[in-house]
């Protein structure tokens, strides 16, 4: 049987030599998400509000962070995703933070979804209520809602635009 294996392989390589097939052992290297798919992790404009938002896609992991109340990325307890936004390196920036409430009320109005990736779920806002309480915002009906700082909640960061900023007609923007 061994014999019949070894013969088996050396047949198998001596054709991909003469073939002129690579028989090298070196993996090629891995695909990026960006290289994978179609979306690319974007920005969105607000002119009006001279605001920029986060728009990058999620990631199963945050998904399930999200959902068993563990903090990875883009979904955590109120002090990580206050963290992920301050050490946030994003489209060229690095002066992003969590947004206020009204700020994602009024961006997440009911008949406007202007993010490539969203979800229909909470999210963080900076707006403090009381008994060491934040408002998330729920974004199927942009209202805000009381929750504990020891609850995970999606986050999508923001940043005020600077002046000189130059609008492109397109909203989401690279």
């Amino acid at each position: 049987m061994k014999k019949v294996l070894i013969s088996a392989c050396l047949s198998m390589f001596t054709t991909l030599l003469i073939a002129g097939g690579d028989t090298s052992t070196t993996l090629s290297p891995v695909v990026t998400m960006e290289n994978a798919s179609c979306k690319t992790n974007k920005v969105y404009v607000d002119a009006d509000a001279k605001l920029m938002w986060q728009d990058a896609a999620y990631t199963d992991g945050e998904d399930g962070a999200y959902k068993r109340g563990h903090s990875v990325g883009k979904a955590g307890k109120y002090r990580h995703a206050m963290n992920y936004c301050r050490a946030l390196n994003y489209a060229g920036y690095n002066d992003w933070r969590l947004p206020t409430a009204d700020e994602l009320m009024k961006v997440h109005a009911p008949q406007f979804n202007p993010f490539v990736y969203h979800r229909g779920s909470d999210f963080w806002s900076s707006t403090p209520t009381t008994e060491n309480r934040y408002y998330v915002v729920y974004t199927a009906d942009a209202m805000q809602y009381p929750r504990k700082v020891s609850e995970s909640n999606y986050i999508r960061c923001v940043r005020c635009l600077g002046k000189g900023y130059v609008f492109s007609r397109s909203k989401n923007v690279k």
